[in-house]
């Protein structure tokens, strides 16, 4: 049984889009995508993302989507909300993706908008209520219009409020304008998709953080939250400003790379990339290592 959900926050506060580690030779580390599950839920976490772009899900088949939901269930699904990436671009790929994500027993779905074709946004909006009509699950949008190419604007956001399964959106847009314009026409359950807005974002309305950073600051995400919440905004400032270099050092690249490489530096399962993704050079792991430290992160 997942954590309890409430209306205000669906999934929890803080949850990780976490990494799918990787054997040596490239295959699925299923044991290490446990430990490493474990090792983020201890930390604090109140859910994970699995399959999401920093699961690499790009590059891994859908019988290893559901493997890798399967394994994490299986380790905290009684302890956490398993949230199953299983937006494509093509809504019938997608759909397929989401039955089998219940069939798994995943506790809800993370839909990101559709990628390099463009849709409009009637287009947006028919394929976000195909794949949320398909399944029982809650539904977190995703935006983040630099990757996909297309904002779903708030208008779209508001209508596909109405359907009674999209109940939380991941916000990656970076505008905090067009943030507090959706969150209060919507009522959506906001979620921090971009580390470095997770203390903005939560000055307008969101309710907590899908975060990369939290693979190595869980607690410190935690300790923010809370504080805000209970109205300590000096101290949540404090601990967003300590904060600072590690959101700048684990973006200075692409985050799956950097966050591969941190958990490598602390011996958790990590394993190697997916092409096109690549490992970090030297010089990338030494930097990361002088933003990590400069935040307070112990390696």
């Amino acid at each position: 049984m997942a954590p309890t959900s409430t209306p205000q926050t669906p999934f929890g506060r803080v949850l990780t889009a976490m990494v799918t580690p990787f054997t040596a030779d490239g295959a699925l580390d299923l044991d290490g995508a446990q430990r490493l599950a474990a090792h983020l839920v201890d930390a604090g976490n109140d859910g994970l993302i699995i399959n999401g772009t920093t699961g690499e899900s790009p590059t891994t088949s859908d019988a290893e989507k559901a493997d890798l939901v399967r394994a994490v269930l299986e380790a905290v699904g009684d302890r956490a909300h398993v949230v199953a990436g299983v937006g494509t671009n093509d809504t019938h790929h997608s759909i397929e993706l989401a039955r089998t994500a219940e069939k798994t027993g995943a506790h809800g779905l993370l839909v990101v908008t559709p990628y390099y074709n463009k849709p409009p946004q009637e287009g947006l909006y028919r394929h976000f209520k195909a794949v949320a009509d398909a399944t029982g699950l809650p539904v977190m949008l995703y935006d983040i219009p630099g990757r996909s190419g297309v904002p779903i604007n708030t208008e779209t956001l508001v209508r596909l409020a109405e359907h009674p399964r999209i109940v939380a959106n991941k916000d990656a847009k970076g505008d905090l304008g067009r943030a507090s314009w959706a969150i209060a026409r919507s009522g959506l359950a906001w979620y921090s998709g971009d580390d470095m807005l997770n203390l903005p974002l939560l000055s307008v309305g969101a309710v907590g953080f899908v975060s990369v950073v939290g693979h190595v600051v869980t607690p410190d995400l935690r300790a923010l939250v809370d504080a805000y919440v209970s109205g300590d905004v000096v101290k949540a400032t404090e601990i967003h400003q300590k904060l600072l270099p590690v959101y700048t050092g684990m973006f200075r690249t692409q985050g799956v790379m950097t966050t591969k490489a941190a958990l490598s530096l602390q011996g958790l399962p990590a394993g190697p990339l997916r092409a096109p993704m690549v490992e970090c050079s030297p010089e990338e792991v030494e930097q990361l290592k002088i933003d990590l430290a400069a935040g307070g992160v112990q390696l």
